[in-house]
């Protein structure tokens, strides 16, 4: 993170140990609409979208987050009131605020970022705020340009279904993810999920699929994770079947088998 970067933005970014399912999710959305577009040939080269406007917006309503003033009634002092604004301490009532809007951002979903982008559009990643940028969307952002693009989200259940869309590009999942489990997969191996009594299950995460191949005689995915903070390429077992526990409060309950990835999405864009 650049060390000009408001010191709000800084004590959030040290005080979590990765991004939050808001930011994951956006991540995917913005990366998913990147190549959709260069392979449509609508980029000329691979063009980041901002992932943060979709943070910031994608749990949509009536107007966009980021809509301000019209053009016709926007002046410096709305600029000045902006900036004091973010510098001024943080209030006891601002803080119960950011508390809800962390709870409301919970809810964003990769296919919630999609749906966004195809109805207001969505700026480049440099004519927006970083990712996890904690500040207000100023009442400029509204000017800011934004790439207009229509389509509809396409979701598939089974494995099977993903991968035939996986021939016409990067296709967005989850991923179930056991720890430490993941964090000894390395360059060279294959993730496939539990492998020990130490084992525990963190969740799942969402990913980026971008082919699959055979390991050893094994079919495997390479996904596109990020894992506290560190964005990686990861190659993932397509035929590993895990069972997972429900908890209840006297109990815990199996649920049906699945494999390690699932919840396919892609974007499919209009001309």
């Amino acid at each position: 993170m650049s060390s000009r970067c408001h010191p709000d933005c800084q004590r959030a970014a040290a005080a979590k140990e990765e991004d939050d399912s808001a930011e994951r999710a956006a991540t995917v959305a913005a990366n998913l609409i990147s190549s959709a577009r260069l392979i449509l040939k609508r980029d000329s080269e691979f063009t980041e979208y901002s992932a943060q406007y979709l943070v910031d917006n994608a749990l949509g309503g009536k107007e966009p987050v980021q809509q301000g003033p019209p053009r016709s009634t926007f002046a410096i002092a709305d600029c000045l009131e902006h900036l004091v604004d973010v510098a001024s301490p943080k209030t006891e009532a601002d803080l119960e605020e950011m508390a809800k809007q962390q709870q409301r951002r919970s809810k964003i979903t990769v296919k919630g970022c999609l749906e966004c982008a195809f109805k207001e559009g969505i700026p480049r990643r440099q004519h927006w705020a970083h990712l996890g940028c904690v500040s207000k969307v100023p009442p400029y952002a509204s000017l800011m340009p934004r790439v207009p693009m229509k389509g509809e989200v396409i979701e598939v259940k089974k494995l099977e279904d993903a991968l035939k869309l996986l021939k016409h590009g990067p296709v967005g999942a989850k991923l179930h993810v056991f720890s430490p489990d993941i964090d000894r997969v390395g360059e060279d191996g294959v993730y496939q999920g539990l492998a020990g009594a130490e084992t525990r299950y963190v969740g799942l995460r969402d990913v980026i699929i971008g082919g699959v191949d055979k390991v050893n005689g094994v079919e495997v995915a390479t996904v596109k994770i990020c894992y506290k903070k560190r964005t990686s390429l990861m190659k993932v077992a397509l035929n590993r079947i895990i069972m997972l526990l429900q908890h209840h409060a006297d109990e815990s309950q199996s649920v049906e088998p699945t494999h390690l990835l699932v919840d396919f999405i892609v974007p499919r864009l209009f001309k």
